[in-house]
């Protein structure tokens, strides 16, 4: 579900919160695997949370048909609404899926769900083409089912700008994993909602996870010994803290993981600097780390093994 550059950007900021933390407050390894483990885990509970929007949007059509028919002066159209949206193959399917229930009720993610912003989303999905479409259809498949509520998610949800700025303020890490929240969005749907709740990771990605944290951690005086000589033109004090946490990530990579080739982690972290960073940061981490990866071919450091696995 989740690619190794997200696991880099997690490993980084998990780095980031033990720098900015008093010393010896996180720096023993289980303080630190946790506080990775909880923004990994933040990252399934956001998750959870867009699909369980998707869901209660859909299965308000039935709390909509309810109130309809219980008004004072009920009118034929009032009395005739279709509902199949709430009992919709996709939905159903979520609704059974014992690891999507269990998250949202073990870590109380209902709270994230908001009654008024599901009632706003159903009623604009009222008043759209593609909803009407989904009605007139005598009979849905598997395929129609997950299309609407896919629809729901990009459409009524994603476009909406005042929809995705009460996200913001109310979804706790909303801002900085949005786009990842949108790329396992896609993920699910493709995969037509399959997935275990219960785990963000394989454990052979939770692993690379943990590593990458733990080697960063314990090498970071040998990792000097590469970085600081390349900022002999650089006042090292003024070097964007997450630049010189990506450059130690880029030299570990080089050295202790020998199936990840050197061109990808170098790719790898001129992205993650250009996002996270400054606007200079990805040219700077291209530099630096491309001066470290030659020293270290020339002094036959680095051992390279092909990978079996994503």
């Amino acid at each position: 579900m989740i690619s190794r550059r997200n696991i880099r950007v997690k490993v980084m900021q998990t780095l980031y919160t033990l720098a900015s933390m008093e010393p010896g407050a996180g720096g023993n390894s289980d303080a630190s695997s946790a506080i990775l483990n909880n923004k990994l885990g933040q990252v399934l509970d956001l998750f959870t949370v867009a699909v369980s929007y998707c869901v209660q949007v859909a299965q308000y059509a039935a709390t909509d048909a309810r109130m309809r028919a219980s008004k004072y002066l009920v009118s034929s159209n009032d009395q005739n609404v279709d509902t199949r949206l709430a009992n919709n193959s996709f939905v159903q399917m979520m609704l059974n899926n014992k690891s999507f229930s269990e998250r949202i009720r073990n870590n109380k993610l209902e709270r994230f769900v908001e009654e008024d912003t599901v009632k706003k989303i159903f009623q604009k999905l009222l008043r759209s083409a593609a909803y009407s479409v989904y009605l007139h259809e005598e009979k849905h498949t598997p395929v129609m089912d997950r299309n609407i509520i896919q629809y729901i998610w990009e459409k009524e949800i994603l476009e909406n700008e005042d929809i995705v700025s009460g996200f913001v303020d109310e979804l706790p890490g909303w801002e900085d994993d949005s786009e990842l929240i949108t790329m396992l969005m896609q993920n699910f749907f493709k995969g037509a909602g399959k997935v275990d709740f219960s785990r963000l990771l394989s454990a052979e990605k939770r692993e690379y996870a943990q590593d990458l944290l733990r080697v960063v951690m314990e090498k970071e005086e040998q990792c000097a010994t590469f970085i600081t000589p390349k900022l002999t033109n650089w006042d090292k004090e003024r070097v964007a803290l997450i630049d010189m946490l990506l450059l130690r990530m880029g030299v570990c990579e080089f050295l202790f993981f020998p199936t990840i080739p050197t061109k990808v982690t170098i790719n790898e972290y001129i992205d993650i600097a250009k996002q996270y960073s400054t606007p200079q940061s990805g040219q700077f981490v291209n530099g630096v780390l491309d001066n470290i990866l030659k020293d270290m071919l020339r002094q036959d450091l680095i051992t390279k093994t092909d990978r079996t696995k994503n």
